[in-house]
């Protein structure tokens, strides 16, 4: 089910009234049971991964609790490990590794034949098997109590609202709040009702109305382009994924928010970032998070000599790109990010003699935000692009042919016209530093943004309904 459908919405406002009705525990179960119809409405045959992933973890995570041997808590600890990694590496990596093996055997001379299965790849896995690893570390930790309610904990796992597309919860954030009784107060109703609009804003009128100007960019001849438009395509790529994604998560906090659950910020105006580390805090906040808990932190982090700090973000940063999909875009556009960050480290720290780039007055701020954010599309190249090679390609009209054309006017001005008056709803909070301000101003005010929202979305729709993005990963 798509958020942006009438099919989703009548299927929530079912969900909302039986809920409604219901005490806490058969609230829990027929959450559960409703978060299974969810994702079985994409393909019933994946419920059993699933399945099979929150009943390893949650015997793995019992066992480790219970265990005194140290050993046998690591060993348990491995098991969760291998079961949700293999699961993810089969279903997301195998046929890219294979190739990518046959490829090199080939330079060498020894050219094989190796199987290619017709693998389709599970909807929202990466998300669900990184919430379940985390839930096991933890308990490994002993950050987490484990429930020994499996239906609470299978709730956990595919809570409906963040299943497909998170943000990626923890579990001493999410599941304290399935243990205990849930009230839905005025404030969850306003706060969630915020949330619902802005993501649907988001989605329908700017992801969804730039991807027509994204798709003519990459998808015809490099020969057919100018500089001009690859610039307004990355651009128009730029709005339309943070649109898309930022727009599933504020979906996702205002429908759990009805329920009387509080999900995690996963996107805060990253847009006005000023360094690839600013950046990180404010883009796919949840996944940075668990990549610095889960991977930075036990390499070593930022401790040691400066070159161990630098190799680390490297490698984070590598396997973030690649956990994203099996295509060297994915991997070159995490190793540029991790460049980015050593770029900037390494200035920071004063390696080529400069002062430390936080002494900064406004104008240079504004400059540095310019900068970054132009870095930063750079890298949606990368991400958006279908293989190195095309990337190279564009990158060459990119800077060669800067002649202006009509499709390039326009395109410029449906950004403007779209894109623009959420920057500048964006600098407004950047400024108030409150992510809520429009739900805590006054009724005129609100008013007059709920009415902008919903009349854009009505006036606007897009051609043709578009998947979200991150579904693929």
């Amino acid at each position: 089910m798509l958020f942006n459908s009438f099919v989703f919405w009548l299927f929530f406002a079912a969900v909302l009234v039986l809920y409604r009705f219901l005490d806490h525990r058969w609230q829990n179960r027929m959450l559960l049971v409703a978060s299974y119809v969810f994702y079985g409405y994409w393909d019933y045959r994946f419920l059993a991964l699933i399945a099979l992933s929150t009943v390893v973890d949650y015997v793995v995570a019992l066992g480790i609790a219970d265990s005194r041997e140290p050993r046998h808590k690591k060993r348990l600890l491995i098991v969760s490990l291998v079961c949700n990694l293999g699961l993810l590496g089969f279903f997301k990596y195998f046929n890219f590794f294979v190739a990518q093996a046959e490829h090199l055997l080939a330079l060498i001379g020894l050219p094989v034949s190796t199987p290619i299965l017709s693998v389709v790849l599970p909807v929202g896995i990466s998300f669900y098997t990184f919430q379940t690893m985390s839930y096991t570390i933890d308990v490994y930790r002993g950050r987490t109590t484990p429930t020994r309610d499996f239906l609470d904990f299978a709730l956990y796992v595919s809570f409906f609202p963040q299943l497909v597309a998170g943000p990626i919860e923890r579990s001493y954030r999410l599941l304290p709040q399935i243990l205990e009784p849930r009230r839905v107060s005025r404030d969850d109703f306003a706060e969630g009702t915020y949330h619902v609009l802005i993501g649907l804003f988001k989605k329908v009128v700017v992801a969804d109305n730039m991807a027509p100007i994204v798709n003519s960019v990459f998808s015809r001849p490099p020969s057919e382009l100018s500089g001009t438009e690859v610039l307004v395509g990355l651009y128009a790529f730029a709005f339309q994924i943070y649109g898309d994604f930022s727009g599933y998560s504020s979906i996702a906090q205002g429908t759990a928010r009805w329920l009387g659950f509080k999900l995690s910020w996963n996107f805060r105006m990253p847009y006005f970032a000023v360094n690839p580390s600013d950046f990180w805090q404010r883009w796919h906040i949840t996944l940075s998070t668990w990549l610095r808990d889960y991977l930075y932190v036990p390499l070593g982090g930022n401790r040691g000599t400066l070159t161990i700090t630098l190799r680390n973000l490297m490698i984070t940063m590598f396997l973030g790109g690649l956990w994203h999909g099996a295509n060297w875009t994915f991997i070159v556009w995490g190793l540029y990010h991790g460049a980015l960050l050593v770029v900037y480290r390494m200035a920071a720290a004063g390696s080529w003699g400069g002062s430390n780039l936080s002494d900064c007055g406004r104008a240079a701020t504004v400059l540095r935000v310019i900068l970054f954010f132009h870095l930063v599309c750079l890298g949606w190249l990368f991400f958006r692009a279908e293989s190195i090679s095309q990337v190279g390609v564009l990158l060459k009209v990119l800077v060669v042919d800067q002649h202006l054309t009509d499709f390039a006017v326009y395109s410029a001005a449906m950004i403007l016209f779209f894109a623009g008056p959420l920057l500048l709803l964006e600098y407004w909070l950047e400024r108030s530093d409150e992510l809520l301000r429009v739900v805590s101003s006054h009724w005129l005010v609100k008013g007059f943004i709920y009415c902008y929202f919903l009349l854009m979305i009505w006036l606007f729709p897009p051609l043709t309904q578009q998947v979200f993005i991150y579904f693929q990963f």
